[in-house]
């Protein structure tokens, strides 16, 4: 699957940073596997917390890219003008989402992206500015609990690619999702216990939404606002 067609300096950009990504996946699958087996013994949340921090402090995680071009192809379809990121990294799934919605021709469009870390903010700027994408980005540095309170209007489509805030996340967007919205979220089988609480708020008939997994590997799920009146 390609990336974002018409643009050989960002797939230039995406093929390196997909590349380098792809180095890092056995790392972090160990470590994901020993993560998951400290889960059951006596420890500190505090010291699990600043554990996965250190180690993913310098780790791209970036979303695979059939996930990512399929988000674009969402937003082409949606002709989204204003775009959430929750989890950014090092800006790759962040370049596809630009892209769109520089290409659906909305010069006043946005994607607001949000990431914790400032050595990972840094590298994401470097890299839009390398795409020539930055001025359809607005990066949010920062704890996303704080930093998305207000979206700054109605939101057409919302990536969510950080499980362990995953529910805040969506909570703070979910109010700003016009109808017909997209949410778009990650690895919802391989972190299935993770996301439990996430699905509850998903299928409350209250927030009006419909959600299905799609077969993407780790699980992909699409979720639509509905209509107030369905």
């Amino acid at each position: 699957m390609t990336s974002p067609p018409h643009d050989s300096a960002l797939e230039g950009l995406l093929d390196r940073l997909h590349a380098q990504s792809d180095e890092q996946i056995a790392e972090t699958s160990a470590f994901t596997v020993e993560q998951r087996r400290l889960s059951g013994q006596d420890r500190s949340q505090r010291g699990f917390d600043d554990n996965m921090r250190r180690f993913f402090a310098d780790k791209l995680v970036a979303l695979d890219r059939d996930k990512a071009t399929f988000c674009y192809q969402v937003c082409r379809a949606l002709g989204a003008r204003r775009v959430v990121e929750a989890g950014t990294s090092h800006g790759v799934s962040t370049l596809y989402l630009a892209a769109a919605v520089r290409d659906n021709g909305h010069d006043d469009g946005v994607v607001i992206a949000t990431e914790y870390e400032p050595d990972k903010a840094a590298i994401a700027r470097a890299n839009f500015s390398e795409a020539g994408l930055a001025p359809w980005i607005e990066l949010r540095e920062g704890d996303l609990r704080e930093s998305l309170v207000d979206c700054g209007g109605p939101v057409d489509f919302l990536l969510v690619d950080i499980w362990h805030v995953a529910l805040d996340a969506l909570e703070l967007v979910a109010p700003a999702l016009r109808p017909g919205a997209v949410v778009v979220t990650d690895n919802t089988i391989a972190s299935a216990e993770g996301y439990a609480p996430y699905f509850e708020f998903l299928n409350d008939p209250a927030n009006k939404l419909r959600t299905m997994t799609l077969p993407f590997t780790g699980g992909l799920e699409f979720t639509v606002r509905i209509d107030d009146h369905q």
